[in-house]
Formats: structure tokens, C-alpha cells, sequence
């Protein structure tokens, strides 16, 4: 019997950081950055840099629910982002930098609605949460040289990390 994988689709801002999270546990087959929301088919990346085609940055995940559960993949995505900047993240201004869940079922749907709720109600933080849940749409892989950015440009990835704010953020509000 061939395992049943799943894919979860997460917008979190400039997705090189999006990916390293994500990929270090077992149970996660795969992540690619690419681009989903919008209405150009195969997107290239400067047209979703411009901000004119409607697309998200995001990851897509391929994972095995029965190790690693939809669940825990929330958890880090939540802990990955600001959910309550509806103008981009970090120092990414823009549309395309907008944080959203793109479900793949109703099941996925559900979990997302519940775990917004839960964070919502946490006290975490003073702004609403504007992050939103959406269903899946078609999404298009990134360029080359975008995929594995962390671990091709090791270097630069630091570099943006700590110059985008994120790392400070996460530590503030998650550590």
C-alpha cells in the first residue's frame, strides 16, 4: 500500500525564509516556493514582484499526515509570521508578501479555522489577525535559483533573515 501524501500551501512573506522551517522534520517529503492567488498562469517572478499579477509568495509542502500531522505544520507556520500585518511582512511590503493558509480540503480547511481561532483568543497578541484562509489555488513553482535558497546562498539567507526583522520578531513574540 503506497503512503497517502498531502500538500499544505502557506504564504508567510519573502518565501526563502518560509522554507527552512519547515523542511528539518521527518515526515516532510518536500518544500518549493513558488506562487498561488493570483490570475497570470506560470507567473514569472518578476511579475509577482511588481505586485500587478495577484499572486502570494508561498511554500507548497508535501508531507505524510501520519507522521508529521497537518496540526504541527500550523504551529510552525503560525510561529513563522506576523498574522496581524496586512501590508506584507518584515521589511516585504506588498500584496505579494500577505500571509494566508491555502487549504486543500475541508478537513485542512477546518484545522486552519480552528488553530486561527485558538491564536485569536491566545492574548498573544493586541491586533486582530488578518491572516487569511483561503482554497487552494493553482500554484506555480519559483524559478531555480529560488528553490533551496537557505541552503544554495547559506550566506545571504543569514543576511536577509537578520536584516528583515523576522528573526527579532519570532524570538519576541514565539521564544
Amino acid at each position: 500500500m503506497t503512503k497517502q501524501l498531502e500538500k499544505a500551501t502557506f504564504a508567510g512573506g519573502c518565501f526563502w525564509c518560509m522554507v527552512k522551517p519547515f523542511d528539518q522534520w521527518d515526515g516532510i517529503h518536500k518544500v518549493v516556493s513558488g506562487y498561488t492567488g493570483g490570475h497570470i498562469e506560470n507567473p514569472t517572478y518578476e511579475q509577482v514582484k511588481s505586485g500587478k499579477s495577484g499572486h502570494y509568495e508561498a511554500v507548497q509542502i508535501t508531507f505524510d499526515p501520519d507522521i508529521f500531522p497537518y496540526e504541527n505544520i500550523l504551529e510552525i507556520y503560525w510561529q513563522q509570521i506576523d498574522p496581524t500585518d496586512v501590508g506584507g511582512q518584515f521589511q516585504d511590503r506588498g500584496e505579494q508578501y500577505r500571509t494566508a493558509i491555502f487549504y486543500h480540503n475541508d478537513q485542512q480547511k477546518e484545522k486552519a479555522v480552528q488553530s486561527k481561532e485558538k491564536l485569536e483568543n491566545s492574548g498573544k497578541f493586541t491586533k486582530p489577525i488578518v491572516t487569511k484562509i483561503l482554497p487552494a489555488a493553482p500554484f506555480y513553482l519559483a524559478e531555480d535559483y529560488h528553490q533551496d535558497f537557505h541552503k544554495k546562498n547559506p550566506d545571504k539567507y543569514k543576511q536577509e533573515r537578520i536584516e528583515s526583522g523576522r528573526d527579532e520578531y519570532i524570538r519576541k513574540h514565539w521564544e
